[in-house]
């Protein structure tokens, strides 16, 4: 698909880019380039491939589910000013 100056200058102002007369027919090369490859990447044949979810066919490396650490909630309420249940009490912020 080949764009000229009027589309590159109906999508900049929809862009609400700022394009000089000079930068114009740069910008038309680019878009048109850009079209192009478009056209080129849709007229690949792509029956019957399988869509990826990722291109490296990787799977997660898992470690055994255990615990590591001791429980310290009581050790770490123990300096807190107020607390309940094992939650911290604070004072309410939000009416």
């Amino acid at each position: 698909m080949s764009l000229d100056r009027t589309d590159v200058e109906k999508i900049a102002h929809l862009a609400r880019i700022a394009i000089s007369d000079d930068e114009i027919p740069a910008t038309t090369a680019k878009l048109s380039g850009i079209l192009d490859l478009i056209d080129k990447m849709q007229a690949v044949d792509t029956d019957g491939v399988a869509p990826l979810a990722h291109p490296l066919e990787t799977t997660q490396r898992l470690r055994p589910d255990a615990v590591t650490e001791s429980n310290h909630r009581d050790d770490y309420q123990t300096i807190a000013p107020a607390t309940e249940s094992g939650l911290y009490l604070v004072p309410k912020v939000i009416e």
